[in-house]
């Protein structure tokens, strides 16, 4: 499970879901003139609070955010998990509307005071939880704000030439770092790591030559999963790029870049979208 491709919607639901669970060790219900002494009764201690509130809005929550979390979503009845996280908060939600009205369960007259009791504070409490998490779970897909990266990418420490190997390791971890591009060829060994990008031996005296155009190698990481097509225009991807990780631009064709996966593969990036440069 990647936690860097969880979005700011997913903290808001993790948020409430936590709220939901201390608000599930607070009074079920309020007695007006009840003494003190009086020990009153945890959402814990109402089976359908406990299942259609707590548990309800608690395993709703796990769903959406372990479904935004993996890279391939399991399905059950042709549906995601992430949807039927999301009915599950919009049932919670409703079951504690309807158990504010009736904290009780029934009981209008408790211990003879005549007075029936009333929404305690651990109800309301679950009630506000289940509201923003339903509301998080629904809006989420919708809202940008909320589709944004809940933990922004680790930035590296400077961009590197084309070929080499950021710091941590770019997914080649202990390969030979190839030169960078116009670098001083191996005697003898052309086509070998450390020759120049565009291969061969220069002749003596004669400078390297420099990239078309004024396009530069840079390091970027994508804000939401974005896939990663065939540089022949197929329209099968080859890959995912996820966010949280940093991946190579080494071309430009038009809006599209061409990017380099941790293990090699190049591909087009057509939705370049909000990426963030390195």
């Amino acid at each position: 499970m990647n936690i860097r491709s969880l979005t700011r919607g997913d903290g808001v639901v993790i948020g409430a879901a936590v709220l939901l669970f201390i608000a599930s060790f607070l009074d079920l219900y309020s007695v007006d003139g009840a003494p003190d002494s009086l020990d009153l009764p945890s959402l814990w201690a109402s089976g359908p609070v406990l299942l259609g509130v707590v548990l309800a809005g608690i395993i709703g929550a796990a769903l959406v955010v372990v479904a935004h979390g993996l890279p391939q979503v399991p399905k059950v009845a042709g549906l995601d998990l992430g949807q039927f996280g999301v009915a599950f908060t919009v049932f919670a939600a409703w079951s504690a509307l309807g158990n504010i009205f009736d904290p009780a369960g029934g009981a209008d007259n408790f211990g003879g005071s005549g007075d029936g009791p009333d929404a305690g504070a651990g109800l309301i409490l679950a009630l506000v939880a289940t509201l923003v998490m339903a509301a998080a779970a629904v809006a989420t897909p919708l809202v940008p704000a909320l589709k944004g990266a809940l933990l922004p990418a680790a930035r590296p420490a400077a961009p590197q030439p084309y070929g080499a190997q950021p710091p941590g390791g770019y997914g080649y971890p202990g390969a030979q770092q190839p030169a960078s591009f116009g670098g001083q060829p191996q005697p003898g060994q052309p086509g070998q790591p450390g020759q120049p990008f565009a291969g061969g031996q220069p002749q003596p005296g004669q400078p390297a030559q420099p990239p078309a155009g004024d396009f530069s190698p840079f390091w970027f990481a994508v804000p939401v999963p974005r896939p990663l097509f065939p540089e022949d225009g197929s329209p099968t991807p080859i890959a995912e790029l996820a966010p949280g990780t940093w991946y190579l631009a080494v071309e430009q064709r038009g809006p599209s870049l061409v990017a380099q996966t941790q293990d090699g593969r190049r591909g087009v990036l057509q939705d370049t979208s909000g990426i963030q440069r390195g």
